[in-house]
């Protein structure tokens, strides 16, 4: 059983930066792929970033060019950078491991909140 634990997630305003971490238990962080999801109120759940095992990183459209998804596997941890955040940023964030596509699991969230 692997467990994900969120942190860096707060009350910023539009234009300021945050960072958030992803730690996971356990000895499969770095054989896996990690994402950050999001799920506004009232809105799906949707992919932000993701980083594989070899470190490639892609985005969606909305977070490209703010956001910056890295991994450090020696700290079996995941970062989201997020810069020049807008009050449509405002969301629970998540964190994702998948396992060889067999296996995922969920952190429990970080609220972040865009406002003035």
């Amino acid at each position: 059983q692997v467990q994900l634990v969120e942190s860096g997630g707060g009350l910023v305003q539009p234009g300021g930066s945050l960072r958030l971490s992803c730690t996971a238990s356990g000895s499969i962080f770095s054989s896996s792929t990690m994402a950050w999801y999001r799920q506004a109120p009232g809105k799906e759940r949707e992919r932000v970033a993701l980083i594989t095992s070899s470190g490639s990183a892609n985005y969606a459209d909305s977070a490209e060019g703010r956001f910056t998804i890295s991994r450090d596997n020696a700290k079996n941890t995941v970062f989201l950078q997020m810069n020049s955040l807008k009050p449509e940023d405002t969301a629970v964030y998540y964190c994702h491991l998948e396992y060889l596509r067999v296996t995922a699991y969920w952190g429990k969230g970080t609220h972040v909140t865009v406002s003035s």
